[in-house]
């Protein structure tokens, strides 16, 4: 009788082991995915940043002008945009709601602990930042707006990225 008790429920032991060993080989895939990159340079060495939520920095940015700031966004790059716009679905994306983001070759962003820039090609292709979500620290500017004057400010002297 037992016999045929174990012959029973092998297949559904075994079915549940298999379903199980299949969750953990997503999730270490999923873990592995998820590999944050960060760049980085010294043109800002030794200067502290005020961590702000997005839509704070957008409701009051005359109150963060000239400061630096650590924010988080999704970026948006095309043919005359670079921007940082809220990563939330429920408030607008528009021009006026999302800020011009300034890098430039002053402040040279590379990967942690390697020599490869940003906007460098590398592995054949370019790094890859448009539509991602990313954290980002630099100096708010109010009174340049970027492209055509359209943005509620600027982000400028990016010295890190947090993809």
């Amino acid at each position: 009788m037992a016999w045929i008790y174990a012959k029973r429920t092998a297949p559904v032991f075994c079915k549940t082991v298999f379903f199980f060993l299949f969750l953990i080989v997503i999730f270490i895939f999923q873990s592995c995915k998820s590999e944050k990159k960060i760049y980085k340079s010294n043109c800002n060495d030794n200067i502290s940043f005020k961590r702000v939520k997005f839509s704070q920095l957008i409701d009051s940015i005359k109150n963060y002008d000239q400061q630096y700031i650590e924010v988080s966004g999704t970026y948006e790059e095309g043919r005359d945009e670079s921007a940082l716009i809220n990563d939330s679905l429920f408030v607008s994306h528009s021009n006026d709601h999302a800020l011009w983001v300034n890098f430039s070759q002053d402040c040279p962003l590379y990967l942690t602990g390697t020599h490869t820039g940003l906007f460098e090609y590398n592995d054949g292709q370019f790094t890859q930042l448009n539509n991602k979500k990313i954290i980002i620290r630099g100096k708010v500017d109010v009174r340049h707006k970027g492209h055509l004057g359209s943005y509620k400010g600027t982000i400028d002297r990016v010295s890190f990225v947090k993809l």
